[in-house]
């Protein structure tokens, strides 16, 4: 399984400074000191799990560039570049793609007419890459990704604004299971992924909203911003050690712990 090396950005100058999501309000506050302790405990866990964490250094004009899980998708030592469609976040690429090829990876890139939010929006699990689409990435991107990477694309609308992105409501665990949640896919991508996943653990709506599905696994370890009981149950039923890495600082701009790293050592 992948998920034992990770990108992170430290959030220096994190803010919430426009509204691209129903999370995002420019009227509230950020807690810069918090948001650090909190980004540092993510880091400690992660790294007590056992995983290696390279970082990238923040950039004063990019205030969502914390969110490194939506600078594109790894493949082994490819990189493929995010098409962001708001604006506001277009300026995170020349500077994600800098690093990547900096760090010797080969950076492929979308054509200019599609949208793609990278891990945000793109999950392997098995031999398939579960991808979404309609918020944030297009359907029609899902394409040229399959082209770029060799990787089987399966496509997945998403149909609620709260949980614009797939890693709102898709993580997986093993080759076997996973964190869903169904609410936020139309009823064809729900049939998609109860084809692909054997052991599905459903979280409720309200449980999806806590972002318990944005949650980071290592090996046996999840790392999750907060962990009702009854899915805590279930995950150490499995055998998996649950770790809460509270992230509340972030979620006021739409993010969570997933949202918070890109995984490098994924092979599709």
């Amino acid at each position: 399984m992948w998920g034992r090396r990770y990108v992170m950005c430290p959030p220096e100058h994190f803010d919430v400074l426009y509204e691209i999501n129903p999370w995002m309000h420019r009227n509230v506050k950020v807690d810069l000191e918090r948001a650090r302790e909190q980004w540092e405990g993510l880091v400690d866990a992660l790294r007590a799990a056992g995983a290696v964490v390279e970082v990238m250094e923040p950039h004063p004009d990019l205030p969502d560039l914390v969110f490194t899980a939506n600078a594109g998708i790894v493949n082994g030592n490819q990189f493929v570049a995010s098409r962001f469609r708001h604006p506001e976040r277009q300026a995170e690429v020349p500077y994600d793609i800098e690093w990547f090829e900096k760090h010797e990876f080969v950076v492929d890139t979308l054509p200019d007419d599609v949208s793609f939010e990278g891990a945000g929006d793109a999950l392997p699990f098995g031999r398939v890459l579960l991808a979404g689409y309609r918020f944030r990435s297009d359907a029609g991107s899902h394409v040229y990704v399959s082209k770029l990477t060799g990787a089987a694309v399966r496509s997945v609308e998403l149909v609620d604004a709260r949980l614009y992105h797939l890693d709102l409501t898709f993580c997986p665990l093993d080759d076997r299971r996973a964190i869903i949640a169904p609410d936020g896919w139309d009823p064809y991508g729900r049939k998609v992924v109860a084809a692909l996943v054997p052991e599905p653990l459903v979280l409720e709506l309200d449980d999806a909203l806590r972002f318990c599905a944005n949650s980071v696994v290592v090996g046996t370890n999840v790392i999750m911003p907060s962990c009702p009981p009854a899915v805590g149950r279930r995950l150490e039923a499995w055998g998996f050690d649950v770790a809460v890495a509270p992230v509340d600082e972030f979620l006021k701009a739409g993010g969570g712990c997933r949202c918070l790293t890109l995984a490098l050592d994924v092979v599709l």
